[in-house]
């Protein structure tokens, strides 16, 4: 996919927090024009990816291990253990929702504190958050997962006329199930009954463990060399 000319800014080099053995650079688009549920879809398919306000891509001059992957959902085939996890998904209920429970900021704080507490989003702040997760030009929705009255987990999607992105995700981080998968099949099972077919849940590292959970959701394609494969 062919764009008009996209300016850009460019982030100085720093220790790349996945690869910690490179250095990361992003590409910010400074066209204000962009800055549109449209204008961003377009970029979504060319490889870019939103935080916050901003849209970026890495451009990093000795690595491009960062490869833009989605999970084709309308000819989505589950795994066995995706199939279990399904039948799982069964007994929650999930919704889709403007705005976050009152009980949100404990579960993220508690999953922060637990599984990031040598990141840059620790300690856990309401502010860091939406400025992270939101932008005022993005149709942006909140997955609440609850099992009974208790809320479980919570995923951040952008909302397009043909596809989803999964932007960040946060969970009950001592729950027996992997509900950060749950929400990825939920995010599937929604885009299947609303016709969408692409959920974009962002950069493949084949070398980051923590990122290969990607790959598991086939169908999917890569953006290689400016060609969705």
């Amino acid at each position: 996919m062919s764009l008009p000319t996209i300016r850009l800014g460019f982030t100085p080099e720093i220790s790349c927090s996945y690869l910690p053995e490179q250095k990361e650079q992003l590409g910010v688009v400074v066209d204000h024009r962009w800055l549109t549920t449209s204008g961003y879809g377009a970029l979504l398919g060319c490889g870019y990816r939103r935080s916050g306000q901003a849209i970026y891509k890495p451009m990093c001059d000795q690595c491009q291990a960062c490869t833009p992957l989605r999970v084709d959902c309308t000819n989505f085939t589950p795994s066995k253990s995706q199939k279990r996890q399904l039948k799982q998904l069964n007994g929650f209920r999930a919704e889709f929702k403007s705005q976050l429970d009152d009980g949100w900021f404990p579960l993220y704080e508690q999953y922060i504190r637990e599984r990031h507490a040598h990141g840059a989003m620790y300690p856990a702040s309401r502010q860091q958050f939406f400025e992270f997760c939101q932008a005022n030009w993005m149709e942006t929705r909140f997955l609440h997962l609850y099992q009974d009255q208790q809320l479980l987990a919570v995923a951040v999607t952008d909302f397009f006329d043909q596809a989803l992105s999964a932007v960040y995700t946060f969970f009950e981080p001592n729950y027996p199930l992997s509900l950060g998968t749950l929400c990825v099949l939920k995010q599937i099972q929604y885009c299947r009954d609303t016709g969408r077919r692409w959920l974009y849940p962002g950069y493949q590292i084949d070398d980051c463990p923590a990122m290969n959970y990607k790959t598991r959701f086939r169908p999917y394609q890569k953006l290689i060399q400016g060609q969705w494969q």
